[in-house]
């Protein structure tokens, strides 16, 4: 059977994060309930897409889906396991934020199927989550984190910020500190990107006065934390193999390695965006719209299929080919060349030859034993090298 992943966007929280731009806000417990039934009905509706593949993995997103309920997660798995085949050992993930996160919650989440928790601290400081706008302490954190151990969870992913507003390498280095002495399985570690749309942009964006905010910590001291998140997590043994990710043996995402393997997934939910049948495209943004057509709309399941999913497109063969290489090179494994030949037909080199030569002569690309990836410097600047593996029209 052919492997496919399912993102399931829970689009709710108890107030927006300063740095946050995904499709999430709050609301109250009737609206997500109908949210919650309008999902099922949305999932309900892909049991002729369900043939022919076994379910990997599943994640939960959001915003905050630790706001749900354990039985409504439950709810939305069973359905999720009425449709779809899973398999017997399939990494669940549901993504928690030590502010909604109550102790007594925790057995409730395991019992509805959920093995996988990802638990949004960003910082150990207080001052720091603050300013980020977390609804959280870091003693908050501490707790959530326990009552997780207690209730029998031992797969735990730990989000990390740097180049926080605020922060100097003094006090990112205390939270790697705190963090790594929990032990956790699994930790992403980000640089915060000042994004459009939100309040930090309208603090920081386009170099823009902070208005006597706390100052984001410059490039120099942005980079030094990045090297230091290298060097202080593999000194605690967790491997990296992923730009932005690192695990204990055993314990990387297959979830977040499905995407970058282009294996197919269905997302759930608004705003959800799937690869799926050689297309992606991604549901209608609107949760009120969203609603009301899984719930009050007479139209059948596959006319709302195709109302609500936008942005349709087919993949090209190009388009494909481009893929592999700047999703693989997010991997520190990277591509392997036989895999690629046998996806495509045609041998990698034929087609980037010269763009591997290239990287290869500036020492952002390395080639051994089949396989294509990035060199410690290449993956400083690894945005500039997949856009290389971009093909001219």
């Amino acid at each position: 059977m052919k492997k496919l992943e399912i993102y399931i966007h829970i689009p709710f929280c108890v107030k927006k994060c300063a740095y946050c731009d995904f499709l999430s806000g709050p609301a109250g417990e009737k609206e997500r309930r109908r949210y919650v039934q309008a999902l099922k009905k949305e999932i309900k509706s892909c049991r002729e897409d369900a043939k022919g593949y076994l379910v990997q993995s599943v994640f939960f997103g959001g915003g905050t889906p630790s706001i749900l309920e354990p039985e409504e997660i439950s709810e939305i798995l069973d359905t999720v396991k009425a449709v779809f085949q899973l398999e017997k050992k399939a990494e669940i993930t549901m993504e928690q934020n030590p502010g909604t996160a109550e102790a007594g919650k925790m057995r409730g989440y395991l019992d509805a199927g959920v093995n996988r928790l990802s638990i949004g601290l960003q910082s150990a400081d207080d001052k720091e989550l603050a300013i980020l706008g977390r609804i959280h302490t870091y003693r908050d954190f501490v707790e959530t984190y326990q009552a997780a151990r207690n209730a029998g969870f031992d797969n735990i992913n730990v989000d990390l910020m740097s180049a926080v507003p605020g922060q100097t390498m003094e006090s990112y280095r205390e939270t790697l500190k705190k963090v790594t002495a929990l032990k956790p399985e699994h930790i992403s570690a980000y640089s915060l990107i000042i994004e459009e749309g939100t309040l930090f942009w309208n603090w920081y964006g386009e170099g823009r006065d902070s208005g006597g905010h706390p100052p984001v910590p410059d490039e120099d001291t942005d980079r030094a934390m990045y090297e230091e998140t290298k060097r202080f997590l593999k000194e605690y043994g967790y491997e990296r193999y992923e730009i932005s990710n690192y695990s204990k043996e055993g314990f990387a995402c297959r979830h977040n390695i499905g995407y970058w393997n282009r294996t197919p997934y269905l997302g759930f939910g608004v705003g959800a965006a799937s690869f799926f049948e050689g297309a992606r495209f991604s549901n209608l943004r609107d949760r009120e719209a969203y609603t009301k057509l899984w719930l009050q709309d007479n139209r059948t399941s596959e006319e709302k299929k195709r109302i609500q999913r936008e942005d349709w497109h087919k993949v090209s063969k190009k388009e494909a080919e481009e893929e592999f290489f700047f999703l693989g090179l997010r991997m520190m494994e990277g591509v392997r060349e036989d895999v690629f030949e046998k996806t495509f037909g045609i041998a990698p080199r034929k087609i980037y030859g010269e763009q591997i030569k290239t990287l290869q002569q500036q020492k952002l690309l390395q080639c051994s034993d089949g396989r294509i990836f990035l060199t410690e410097r290449g993956i400083d600047v690894s945005n500039y090298v997949m856009a290389q593996f971009l093909q001219e029209e």
